[in-house]
């Protein structure tokens, strides 16, 4: 399985990284980008089955790549994951076509997804 973390703080990528080499027996493969630029471009080259992306990055942010990646790489899963709660937000996600939208302070809800 390959993943691609799109975040730009870096503490945070560690963390998810963290969280999905304990979580998965089997190998996985984890790219990390630190804008929405970054991300369409990664995603491109590496065509990956899940991507976390964050919604507030430099460049472009993650709704906007988000929708960008799913239009030249549809077989990606995306995981909106953000602070911020507000419904306009979760609204354009789910527009959008993401698989899912967790809450830093619920990291534990993307195993669920992962799961589903």
């Amino acid at each position: 399985m390959t993943l691609l973390i799109a975040d730009d703080n870096v503490r945070m990528r560690e963390t998810l990284r963290r969280l999905l080499t304990h979580h998965f027996t089997t190998d996985i493969t984890i790219h990390e980008c630190a804008d929405g630029l970054d991300a369409v471009a990664s995603a491109q080259m590496y065509h990956p089955d899940w991507i976390l992306m964050d919604i507030k990055m430099e460049h472009l942010d993650g709704l906007a790549a988000a929708k960008a990646i799913l239009l030249t790489t549809p077989q990606s899963k995306i995981i909106i994951v953000t602070s911020y709660d507000e419904p306009e937000f979760r609204e354009e996600a789910e527009k959008i076509g993401v698989t899912g939208y967790v809450l830093k302070d619920n990291l534990f809800s993307l195993l669920d997804i992962f799961r589903e």
